[in-house]
Protein backbone atom coordinates (compact mmCIF):
# COMPACT_ATOMS: atom_id res chain seq x y z
CA UNK A 1 0.00 0.00 0.00
CA UNK A 2 1.53 3.23 -1.10
CA UNK A 3 2.18 5.67 2.06
CA UNK A 4 0.18 8.85 2.49
CA UNK A 5 0.39 12.05 0.48
CA UNK A 6 2.93 14.18 2.91
CA UNK A 7 0.93 17.19 2.05
CA UNK A 8 -2.46 15.63 3.26
CA UNK A 9 -0.67 13.95 6.49
CA UNK A 10 0.72 18.03 6.89
CA UNK A 11 -2.35 19.63 5.96
CA UNK A 12 -4.60 17.42 8.97
CA UNK A 13 -2.26 18.01 11.49
CA UNK A 14 -2.00 21.97 10.43
CA UNK A 15 -5.84 21.56 10.82
CA UNK A 16 -6.04 20.02 13.80
CA UNK A 17 -3.23 22.11 15.61
CA UNK A 18 -5.42 25.08 14.41
CA UNK A 19 -8.46 24.39 15.46
CA UNK A 20 -7.39 23.42 18.47
CA UNK A 21 -5.09 26.98 19.14
CA UNK A 22 -8.00 28.79 18.10
CA UNK A 23 -10.56 27.51 20.67
CA UNK A 24 -7.78 27.64 23.34
CA UNK A 25 -7.75 31.40 22.48
CA UNK A 26 -11.60 32.09 21.97
CA UNK A 27 -11.99 32.18 25.87
CA UNK A 28 -9.90 34.71 26.44
CA UNK A 29 -10.88 36.65 23.71
CA UNK A 30 -14.74 36.80 24.98
CA UNK A 31 -12.98 36.96 28.80
CA UNK A 32 -15.35 40.24 29.16
CA UNK A 33 -18.69 39.09 27.79
CA UNK A 34 -18.39 35.84 29.44
CA UNK A 35 -16.92 37.54 33.10
CA UNK A 36 -19.73 39.83 33.13
CA UNK A 37 -22.20 36.51 32.76
CA UNK A 38 -20.18 34.94 35.34
CA UNK A 39 -19.99 38.31 37.83
CA UNK A 40 -16.24 37.87 38.04
CA UNK A 41 -13.52 40.42 37.18
CA UNK A 42 -11.94 39.70 33.53
CA UNK A 43 -8.75 39.31 34.80
CA UNK A 44 -9.54 35.71 36.28
CA UNK A 45 -9.01 34.48 32.89
CA UNK A 46 -5.38 34.52 33.97
CA UNK A 47 -6.70 31.42 35.76
CA UNK A 48 -8.31 30.00 33.14
CA UNK A 49 -5.35 29.79 31.26
CA UNK A 50 -3.20 28.37 33.47
CA UNK A 51 -5.84 25.34 34.10
CA UNK A 52 -5.81 25.10 30.33
CA UNK A 53 -1.90 24.42 30.49
CA UNK A 54 -2.05 22.57 33.67
CA UNK A 55 -4.14 19.90 31.24
CA UNK A 56 -1.71 20.21 28.67
CA UNK A 57 0.91 19.30 30.92
CA UNK A 58 -0.59 16.36 32.17
CA UNK A 59 -1.68 15.07 28.55
CA UNK A 60 1.52 16.00 27.04
CA UNK A 61 3.45 13.72 29.16
CA UNK A 62 1.09 11.01 28.54
CA UNK A 63 1.20 11.38 24.84
CA UNK A 64 3.25 8.62 24.04
CA UNK A 65 1.86 6.06 26.15
CA UNK A 66 -1.56 6.92 24.16
CA UNK A 67 -0.58 7.13 20.64
CA UNK A 68 0.82 3.64 21.44
CA UNK A 69 -2.06 2.29 22.29
CA UNK A 70 -4.36 3.94 20.02
CA UNK A 71 -2.37 5.24 17.56
CA UNK A 72 -1.31 8.60 16.33
CA UNK A 73 -4.61 9.38 14.40
CA UNK A 74 -7.07 8.65 16.34
CA UNK A 75 -5.29 9.98 19.49
CA UNK A 76 -5.47 13.27 17.16
CA UNK A 77 -9.15 12.47 16.73
CA UNK A 78 -9.58 12.33 20.91
CA UNK A 79 -7.49 15.38 21.33
CA UNK A 80 -9.52 17.40 18.90
CA UNK A 81 -13.24 15.67 20.22
CA UNK A 82 -12.22 16.76 23.96
CA UNK A 83 -11.21 20.42 22.46
CA UNK A 84 -14.96 20.65 20.62
CA UNK A 85 -16.59 18.71 23.98
CA UNK A 86 -14.74 21.40 26.20
CA UNK A 87 -16.01 24.62 23.71
CA UNK A 88 -19.86 23.05 24.26
CA UNK A 89 -19.23 22.42 27.88
CA UNK A 90 -18.10 26.32 28.14
CA UNK A 91 -21.38 27.42 27.36
CA UNK A 92 -23.06 26.65 30.49
CA UNK A 93 -23.02 29.61 32.46
CA UNK A 94 -21.38 28.32 35.59
CA UNK A 95 -17.85 28.66 37.31
CA UNK A 96 -17.34 25.17 37.34
CA UNK A 97 -18.79 23.73 34.16
CA UNK A 98 -15.35 26.52 33.06
CA UNK A 99 -12.77 25.48 35.05
CA UNK A 100 -14.01 21.47 33.89
CA UNK A 101 -13.81 22.82 30.34
CA UNK A 102 -10.56 24.67 30.63
CA UNK A 103 -9.22 21.53 31.63
CA UNK A 104 -10.58 19.39 29.26
CA UNK A 105 -9.01 21.80 26.51
CA UNK A 106 -5.95 21.57 28.07
CA UNK A 107 -6.14 17.53 27.80
CA UNK A 108 -6.85 18.29 24.11
CA UNK A 109 -4.34 20.60 23.29
CA UNK A 110 -1.38 18.70 25.28
CA UNK A 111 -2.34 15.20 23.53
CA UNK A 112 -2.51 16.34 20.07
CA UNK A 113 1.81 17.29 19.66
CA UNK A 114 2.94 13.33 20.79
CA UNK A 115 0.31 12.44 18.05
CA UNK A 116 1.12 14.93 15.22
CA UNK A 117 4.93 14.40 16.03
CA UNK A 118 4.38 10.72 15.12
CA UNK A 119 2.61 11.27 11.97
CA UNK A 120 5.09 14.00 10.77
CA UNK A 121 8.50 11.52 11.63
CA UNK A 122 6.47 8.53 10.42
CA UNK A 123 5.27 10.11 7.20
CA UNK A 124 7.26 12.68 5.86
CA UNK A 125 10.69 13.08 4.53
CA UNK A 126 13.59 13.37 7.12
CA UNK A 127 15.12 15.97 4.47
CA UNK A 128 12.40 18.68 5.05
CA UNK A 129 11.38 17.70 8.87
CA UNK A 130 12.15 21.30 10.37
CA UNK A 131 10.58 23.17 7.67
CA UNK A 132 7.34 20.71 7.86
CA UNK A 133 7.55 21.07 11.72
CA UNK A 134 7.42 24.47 11.87
CA UNK A 135 4.51 24.63 8.97
CA UNK A 136 2.42 22.12 11.80
CA UNK A 137 3.18 24.80 13.87
CA UNK A 138 2.29 27.64 12.10
CA UNK A 139 -1.27 26.59 13.47
CA UNK A 140 -1.21 28.25 16.68
CA UNK A 141 -0.23 31.82 15.40
CA UNK A 142 -3.28 31.18 13.14
CA UNK A 143 -5.49 29.86 15.56
CA UNK A 144 -5.01 33.01 17.57
CA UNK A 145 -5.46 35.02 14.52
CA UNK A 146 -8.77 32.60 13.76
CA UNK A 147 -9.86 34.08 17.25
CA UNK A 148 -10.01 36.75 17.09
CA UNK A 149 -11.41 37.49 13.86
CA UNK A 150 -14.32 35.22 14.37
CA UNK A 151 -14.94 35.27 17.79
CA UNK A 152 -15.69 39.05 18.55
CA UNK A 153 -18.45 39.08 15.09
CA UNK A 154 -20.01 35.80 16.44
CA UNK A 155 -20.15 37.11 19.77
CA UNK A 156 -21.36 40.53 18.42
CA UNK A 157 -24.39 39.09 15.90
CA UNK A 158 -25.30 35.89 17.95
CA UNK A 159 -23.84 35.70 21.48
CA UNK A 160 -20.79 34.30 22.98
CA UNK A 161 -22.57 30.82 23.31
CA UNK A 162 -22.69 30.82 19.65
CA UNK A 163 -19.44 31.97 19.26
CA UNK A 164 -18.65 28.98 21.35
CA UNK A 165 -20.48 26.32 19.72
CA UNK A 166 -19.08 27.54 16.10
CA UNK A 167 -15.63 26.18 17.15
CA UNK A 168 -17.24 23.18 18.76
CA UNK A 169 -18.43 22.28 15.46
CA UNK A 170 -15.77 22.83 13.79
CA UNK A 171 -13.30 20.87 15.97
CA UNK A 172 -16.16 17.87 15.23
CA UNK A 173 -16.30 18.51 11.78
CA UNK A 174 -12.32 18.07 11.49
CA UNK A 175 -12.31 15.01 14.07
CA UNK A 176 -14.73 13.55 11.79
CA UNK A 177 -12.60 14.19 8.55
CA UNK A 178 -9.43 12.22 9.67
CA UNK A 179 -11.96 8.77 9.68
CA UNK A 180 -11.29 7.55 6.41
CA UNK A 181 -7.78 7.55 6.96
CA UNK A 182 -7.80 6.02 10.64
CA UNK A 183 -7.05 3.06 10.07
CA UNK A 184 -4.46 3.59 7.26
CA UNK A 185 -2.89 5.96 9.59
CA UNK A 186 -2.36 3.57 12.55
CA UNK A 187 -1.57 0.66 11.08
CA UNK A 188 1.56 0.48 13.24
CA UNK A 189 -0.77 0.90 16.75
CA UNK A 190 0.54 -1.71 19.09
CA UNK A 191 3.54 -3.09 16.80
CA UNK A 192 6.22 -0.53 19.46
CA UNK A 193 5.18 0.65 22.68
CA UNK A 194 6.11 4.27 23.66
CA UNK A 195 9.60 3.46 24.19
CA UNK A 196 9.50 1.70 20.78
CA UNK A 197 10.47 -2.19 20.21
CA UNK A 198 11.07 -4.74 22.72
CA UNK A 199 12.34 -2.66 25.17
CA UNK A 200 8.59 -0.87 25.73
CA UNK A 201 7.19 -3.16 28.15
CA UNK A 202 10.24 -3.00 30.66
CA UNK A 203 10.30 1.05 30.47
CA UNK A 204 6.79 0.96 30.93
CA UNK A 205 6.89 -0.88 34.17
CA UNK A 206 9.80 1.59 35.18
CA UNK A 207 8.35 4.54 34.14
CA UNK A 208 4.38 4.64 33.73
CA UNK A 209 2.19 6.14 31.74
CA UNK A 210 4.60 9.28 32.11
CA UNK A 211 7.27 7.87 31.12
CA UNK A 212 7.73 10.45 28.64
CA UNK A 213 9.12 13.08 31.07
CA UNK A 214 11.74 10.54 32.41
CA UNK A 215 12.89 9.50 28.89
CA UNK A 216 13.54 13.01 28.35
CA UNK A 217 15.59 13.83 31.90
CA UNK A 218 17.50 10.47 31.65
CA UNK A 219 19.09 11.98 28.08
CA UNK A 220 21.52 15.56 28.45
CA UNK A 221 20.70 16.25 24.91
CA UNK A 222 16.91 16.39 25.28
CA UNK A 223 17.04 17.37 28.80
CA UNK A 224 18.92 21.26 27.82
CA UNK A 225 16.48 21.73 24.68
CA UNK A 226 13.42 20.82 26.54
CA UNK A 227 15.02 23.58 29.41
CA UNK A 228 15.16 26.00 26.60
CA UNK A 229 12.02 25.62 25.68
CA UNK A 230 10.46 26.19 29.45
CA UNK A 231 12.75 29.12 28.87
CA UNK A 232 11.59 30.63 25.45
CA UNK A 233 7.85 29.25 25.79
CA UNK A 234 7.79 31.74 29.40
CA UNK A 235 9.25 34.71 27.31
CA UNK A 236 6.79 33.91 24.44
CA UNK A 237 3.51 33.74 26.74
CA UNK A 238 4.92 36.99 28.23
CA UNK A 239 4.64 38.57 25.33
CA UNK A 240 1.10 37.26 24.00
CA UNK A 241 -0.05 38.15 27.48
CA UNK A 242 0.99 41.33 27.91
CA UNK A 243 1.60 42.98 24.82
CA UNK A 244 -1.88 45.05 24.38
CA UNK A 245 -1.67 46.45 27.90
CA UNK A 246 1.97 47.63 27.40
CA UNK A 247 1.75 49.10 24.70
CA UNK A 248 -1.71 50.97 25.82
CA UNK A 249 -0.44 51.94 29.08
CA UNK A 250 3.21 52.58 28.12
CA UNK A 251 3.31 53.70 24.37
CA UNK A 252 0.18 55.46 24.94
CA UNK A 253 -1.47 53.21 21.97
CA UNK A 254 -5.45 53.08 21.59
CA UNK A 255 -6.69 49.17 22.14
CA UNK A 256 -7.70 48.64 18.59
CA UNK A 257 -4.31 50.03 17.44
CA UNK A 258 -2.52 47.83 20.06
CA UNK A 259 -4.61 45.06 18.90
CA UNK A 260 -3.66 45.13 14.88
CA UNK A 261 -0.39 45.15 16.30
CA UNK A 262 -0.61 42.24 18.43
CA UNK A 263 -2.33 40.59 15.15
CA UNK A 264 0.74 41.64 12.96
CA UNK A 265 2.92 40.24 15.77
CA UNK A 266 1.03 36.73 15.69
CA UNK A 267 1.37 36.95 11.73
CA UNK A 268 5.09 37.20 12.17
CA UNK A 269 5.26 34.26 14.58
CA UNK A 270 3.61 32.32 11.55
CA UNK A 271 6.10 33.49 9.10
CA UNK A 272 8.97 33.20 11.37
CA UNK A 273 8.16 29.33 12.19
CA UNK A 274 8.24 28.64 8.27
CA UNK A 275 11.61 30.79 7.77
CA UNK A 276 13.49 29.22 10.45
CA UNK A 277 12.44 26.26 9.44
CA UNK A 278 13.49 26.19 6.08
CA UNK A 279 17.03 27.83 7.10
CA UNK A 280 17.51 24.77 9.43
CA UNK A 281 16.91 22.37 6.69
CA UNK A 282 19.15 24.51 4.03
CA UNK A 283 22.00 24.41 6.72
CA UNK A 284 21.37 21.74 8.13
CA UNK A 285 21.88 22.98 11.45
CA UNK A 286 18.89 23.17 14.08
CA UNK A 287 20.44 23.78 17.26
CA UNK A 288 22.57 26.25 15.55
CA UNK A 289 19.43 28.12 14.08
CA UNK A 290 18.12 28.05 17.54
CA UNK A 291 20.92 29.87 19.03
CA UNK A 292 20.64 32.76 16.24
CA UNK A 293 17.34 32.42 16.86
CA UNK A 294 17.67 33.39 20.77
CA UNK A 295 20.23 35.94 20.28
CA UNK A 296 17.77 37.91 17.66
CA UNK A 297 15.70 37.49 20.59
CA UNK A 298 17.40 38.83 23.58
CA UNK A 299 18.15 41.91 21.47
CA UNK A 300 14.48 42.43 20.67
CA UNK A 301 13.48 42.09 24.49
CA UNK A 302 16.37 44.59 25.46
CA UNK A 303 15.00 46.63 23.26
CA UNK A 304 11.57 46.31 24.85
CA UNK A 305 12.74 47.57 28.00
CA UNK A 306 13.53 50.93 26.61
CA UNK A 307 10.30 51.70 24.94
CA UNK A 308 8.03 54.11 26.01
CA UNK A 309 5.80 57.06 24.37
CA UNK A 310 8.08 58.90 22.95
CA UNK A 311 9.12 55.98 20.70
CA UNK A 312 7.74 56.28 16.95
CA UNK A 313 5.00 53.91 15.72
CA UNK A 314 7.62 52.23 13.39
CA UNK A 315 10.16 51.76 15.64
CA UNK A 316 8.31 50.16 18.07
CA UNK A 317 6.65 47.80 15.66
CA UNK A 318 10.07 46.74 14.57
CA UNK A 319 10.75 45.35 18.21
CA UNK A 320 7.28 43.95 18.69
CA UNK A 321 7.41 41.87 14.84
CA UNK A 322 10.99 41.19 15.62
CA UNK A 323 10.12 39.46 19.06
CA UNK A 324 6.85 37.91 17.26
CA UNK A 325 9.70 35.99 14.58
CA UNK A 326 11.60 35.11 17.55
CA UNK A 327 9.65 34.60 20.90
CA UNK A 328 7.10 32.97 18.44
CA UNK A 329 8.62 31.50 15.69
CA UNK A 330 11.22 28.98 17.44
CA UNK A 331 8.61 26.39 18.12
CA UNK A 332 9.33 23.87 15.08
CA UNK A 333 12.57 23.86 14.78
CA UNK A 334 12.47 22.87 18.33
CA UNK A 335 10.11 20.05 18.08
CA UNK A 336 11.91 18.64 15.10
CA UNK A 337 15.14 18.70 16.55
CA UNK A 338 13.26 16.66 19.79
CA UNK A 339 11.85 13.97 16.82
CA UNK A 340 15.33 13.95 15.52
CA UNK A 341 17.08 13.08 18.88
CA UNK A 342 14.45 10.61 19.59
CA UNK A 343 15.32 6.91 18.72
CA UNK A 344 13.09 5.19 16.50
CA UNK A 345 9.69 4.53 17.42
CA UNK A 346 9.87 7.04 20.50
CA UNK A 347 9.24 10.57 19.07
CA UNK A 348 6.01 10.62 20.15
CA UNK A 349 7.58 10.03 24.24
CA UNK A 350 10.21 12.65 23.70
CA UNK A 351 7.55 14.80 22.44
CA UNK A 352 5.54 14.49 25.07
CA UNK A 353 8.07 14.61 27.49
CA UNK A 354 9.64 17.84 25.99
CA UNK A 355 6.38 19.62 25.71
CA UNK A 356 5.69 18.95 29.61
CA UNK A 357 8.38 21.08 29.95
CA UNK A 358 7.19 23.67 27.61
CA UNK A 359 3.94 24.51 29.27
CA UNK A 360 6.15 24.49 32.49
CA UNK A 361 7.02 27.22 31.14
CA UNK A 362 4.00 28.91 29.91
CA UNK A 363 2.84 28.53 33.74
CA UNK A 364 6.53 29.95 35.00
CA UNK A 365 6.82 32.91 32.82
CA UNK A 366 3.47 34.65 33.13
CA UNK A 367 3.69 33.93 36.68
CA UNK A 368 7.06 35.76 37.42
CA UNK A 369 6.23 38.59 35.19
CA UNK A 370 3.29 39.94 36.97
CA UNK A 371 5.02 39.64 40.04
CA UNK A 372 8.24 42.19 38.72
CA UNK A 373 5.65 44.55 37.54
CA UNK A 374 3.90 44.47 40.78
CA UNK A 375 7.75 45.29 42.19
CA UNK A 376 8.67 47.37 39.37
CA UNK A 377 5.40 49.07 38.10
CA UNK A 378 6.66 49.10 34.50
CA UNK A 379 5.87 46.32 32.04
CA UNK A 380 8.83 47.91 29.63
CA UNK A 381 11.27 47.49 32.79
CA UNK A 382 9.62 44.40 33.60
CA UNK A 383 11.05 42.85 30.46
CA UNK A 384 13.90 42.71 31.81
CA UNK A 385 12.52 39.30 33.45
CA UNK A 386 12.11 37.85 30.07
CA UNK A 387 15.62 39.05 28.84
CA UNK A 388 16.73 36.78 31.82
CA UNK A 389 14.64 33.37 30.67
CA UNK A 390 16.13 34.17 27.07
CA UNK A 391 19.88 34.12 28.11
CA UNK A 392 19.23 30.96 30.71
CA UNK A 393 17.51 29.93 27.49
CA UNK A 394 20.59 29.84 25.41
CA UNK A 395 22.94 28.75 27.83
CA UNK A 396 20.84 25.79 28.41
CA UNK A 397 20.58 25.09 24.15
CA UNK A 398 24.33 25.41 24.35
CA UNK A 399 24.54 22.33 26.97
CA UNK A 400 22.39 20.62 24.58
CA UNK A 401 25.13 20.30 22.31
Amino acid sequence: MNPPSVPVVVGATLAAQTVISMAALTLPVLAPAIAQVLDVDASTIGYQVSLVYAGAMVSAAAGGTVVAHLGACRTTQLAIALVGVAMLLATVPHLATLIAASVLLGFGYGASNPAGAHLLVRFTPASSRNLIFSLKQTGVPLGGMAAALVAPPMMDFFGWRVALGTVAILAIFIAALLQPVRARWDDDRGVSDHLGGLQASSAKNKHGVFGGIAFVWTRSDLRYLSLMALCFAGVQLCLMTFAVTFLVKEANYALIKAGVLLSAVQFSGAVGRIGWGWVADRQHASRATLIVLGGLMLLATLAMTQINERWSTAAIAIVFITMGVTAIGWNGVFLAEVARLAPDGQESNATGGALFFTFGGVLIGPSLFTIAYLQLGSYAGTFAVAAVFVVTGVIFLIKAN
